[in-house]
This record gives C-alpha cells, sequence and structure tokens, in this order.
C-alpha cells in the first residue's frame, strides 16, 4: 500500500486525562517495527473496560492513552520479520498475546503470556502513537479507538476473509471472554445448574457457554430486569433481581436449588458480587469463577467456604489462546454455532464514542459497535 513505510496521520479518540470525555484528534502512527503489523481498525466494540480504565483505575500514568481493545480491522502493512501476514488481510488484535515460546504459551493449563502490558496501567511503555508532541499510549496494548494501530504478531489473530468486521470485532474481547469462562475455566457439564451474575456482554456471553456446555438450568441475575428478555434469548432459565429479595441473593438461589448451583459466573467486577457468586455455589463441588474485571479493591471469604469444597477461580479472556482460538470462533459464528449479532443493540461512529460510552455507564445497550474507517 502507499503508505507502507511512512508515517500515517489519523483520527482517533484520545483520553488525555482520568474522568473526562475522549477527545478526537489527529494523532501519527509510526511505521511498523520488527515483527509488527499495521492495521487499519475497520471497527470497534466498548467494553466496561475501557469504562474502568477512564473512570475506576484512573492510573495517573495511564494516561494519555487510545482506548479501545475489541475491534477487528485489515493489515496495512508489516515490519521486517513478518511472515504470518500480509497486506489485505483481516485480522483482529489481542489484548492478550501467544508469543508460543514462553512458559505460559508452551502449558495448555493458561492463556496467559509473559509478554504482556502492566496491569496497573493497563499499557505498555512502547507505543507507535504520537500527539501534539507527547506519547499516548496504547491502551491493553491494542488501542482500537484509532483508524490505524500497530501490534506485535504474537497478538494478532488472522481470521477468514469472509468474516465481517463489524460483527466479529466483538470476539476480541466480551464474548469469547464470557463464553470461555463457561466452558474453558469453569467447565460446565451437562445437566448442570448455573448462575450468571451481570448481564451485559460478558454475562450474556457466558449464559450462551453454559447452554453450549449442556446446562439445564441457567439462572440470570441482575439488577436492570430490562436485561432478562435478552438473557431468554442466550438461554437463561430462570431470573432474578436482587433487589426483590430482602435477604442475601445467595441465599434465594440456594432455596431456589436445592443448596446452590454447580457453577456461578461473575460478569461484572465487583467484590461484594464475586462474594455473593461463591456464596451462591453449593458446598461440596460447587465452582466460582471470577470474570469481571477490577484491580482497585480486595474480595473475601470465609475459608471454611472453601474448605467445605468450593472452589474459586479466574478467567481471563475465557481462558482462550486467542492466535488459536480466534480464527476458531469467527468460524462458529459464520457456521452459525455461536451467536454474535444478538449482542449488539446500537451502531455508531468512532466521532461519536462519548456517547457510546455514555450508552455504557447507563446500562442502556449491551455492545455499541464503532464504524472507525471503512473497509
Amino acid at each position: 500500500m502507499a503508505t507502507a513505510g511512512k508515517v500515517i496521520k489519523c483520527k482517533a479518540a484520545v483520553a488525555w486525562e482520568p474522568n473526562k470525555p475522549l477527545v478526537m484528534e489527529e494523532i501519527e502512527v509510526a511505521p511498523p517495527q520488527a515483527n509488527e503489523v499495521r492495521i487499519k481498525i475497520v471497527a470497534t466494540g466498548v467494553c466496561h473496560t475501557d469504562l474502568y480504565h477512564l473512570f475506576e483505575g484512573m492510573h495517573k500514568d495511564g494516561f494519555p492513552a487510545v482506548l479501545g481493545h475489541e475491534g477487528a480491522g485489515v493489515v496495512e502493512s508489516v515490519g521486517t520479520g513478518v511472515s504470518e501476514f500480509q497486506p489485505g488481510d483481516k485480522v483482529i488484535p489481542l489484548f492478550i498475546p501467544q508469543c508460543g515460546e514462553c512458559r505460559f504459551c508452551k502449558s495448555p493449563k493458561t492463556n496467559q503470556c509473559v509478554n504482556t502490558w502492566n496491569a496497573d496501567v493497563m499499557s505498555d511503555p512502547e507505543s507507535r502513537f504520537t500527539c501534539k508532541g507527547k506519547k499516548v499510549l496504547q491502551f491493553m496494548g491494542t488501542s482500537t479507538f484509532s483508524e490505524y494501530t500497530v501490534m506485535n504478531q504474537m497478538a494478532v489473530a488472522k481470521i477468514d476473509p469472509a468474516a465481517p468486521l463489524d460483527k466479529v470485532c466483538l470476539l476480541g474481547c466480551g464474548i469469547c471472554t464470557g463464553y470461555g469462562a463457561a466452558v474453558n475455566t469453569a467447565k460446565v457439564e451437562p445437566g448442570s445448574t448455573c448462575a450468571v451474575f451481570g448481564l451485559g456482554a460478558v454475562g450474556l456471553a457466558a449464559v450462551m457457554g453454559c447452554q453450549a456446555a449442556g446446562a439445564k438450568r441457567i439462572i440470570a441475575v441482575d439488577v436492570n430486569p430490562e436485561k432478562f428478555v435478552k438473557a431468554k434469548v442466550f438461554g437463561a432459565t430462570d431470573f432474578v433481581n436482587p433487589k426483590d429479595h430482602s435477604g442475601p441473593v445467595s441465599q434465594v438461589l440456594s432455596e431456589m436449588t436445592g443448596g446452590g448451583v454447580d457453577f456461578s459466573l461473575e460478569c461484572v467486577g465487583n467484590v461484594a458480587v464475586m462474594r455473593s457468586a461463591l456464596e451462591s455455589c453449593i458446598q461440596g463441588w460447587g465452582v466460582s469463577v471470577m470474570v469481571g474485571w477490577t484491580t482497585t479493591e480486595d474480595f473475601s471469604a470465609r475459608p471454611l467456604q472453601l474448605i467445605g469444597g468450593r472452589t474459586w477461580k479466574g478467567s481471563a479472556f475465557g481462558g482462550f489462546k486467542g492466535r488459536d482460538a480466534v480464527p476458531l470462533m469467527v468460524k462458529a459464528y459464520l457456521d452459525k454455532k455461536i451467536k454474535v449479532d444478538d449482542f449488539i443493540t446500537h451502531n455508531m461512529t468512532l466521532d461519536q464514542v462519548n456517547d457510546a460510552i455514555e450508552l455504557m455507564k447507563r446500562g442502556k445497550c449491551i455492545r455499541t459497535v464503532m464504524t472507525v474507517s471503512p473497509e
């Protein structure tokens, strides 16, 4: 392409400081260096983790940054040493790399990789972005709220050229995160009873995963009853609004299930809800999985709750090794084995990003997909 090897000037939504609206700016995106790929972002979702960094984490060293980590695009150019990708390939950026060489990548037990960004500031000190003479950080190593981004090839998944980028972008975070938490991390079993706390995109994907794994009963828990209609589409069988009950929700679920659920998934990122999800599991063999992201608080439980046989686990990106699994999830969507379109409640453009953020803050959307560049 004509832009290969040159700095690209393009539009991006920059978070200059925490707790402030994003600003549409012209930024400079440097050419890819060795083992790097420059990607034209076509579409991106807005995920709660973007809001978390902006309004909750607010680490002073994590700004200025370009947010966004749930995108899809087309390779514009590649650096030296890149053989797997070529200009024109459809790709999904990955916020958890898969180098294939480290002890984590070589183990089937995890999808972690040593080559990742700093979880406190939620970005890497290296960046290919500048704006008004200042370095701008790449959020979660990705930064999909920009027309172009540069990523190491170990954090890019090549996908089927038939895939619609304005749909499969959601497989870059939310859907894989929830679905995989059920099938890979919890390992939901056929005939089991499950509870999913929080019915945003991640929670609904967890419901879909529980159904795919053969759960016979899936209890959807949320304080917003408007979410229950959507949850039914994904396979939920029962609905509980904690506000409708005077006692703890764990007690309600215990009474509904004769002692507690076999599997629970916390998809909110709230430590009190994490504890409720654990306490909703049956003693002896109940498994509870933390899926929602937070780094600002400690969680707690009574030792007896685990000594009695419950298991408490965490899940990042649904346990999926991205470069291997994301292309397979895209194929599953194209083969109509998983839902994606049903998650999308709003379509906008990148310059409406603050409206999209406001929708999510107010719980008025499941996923907003923003068009970033023409394909």
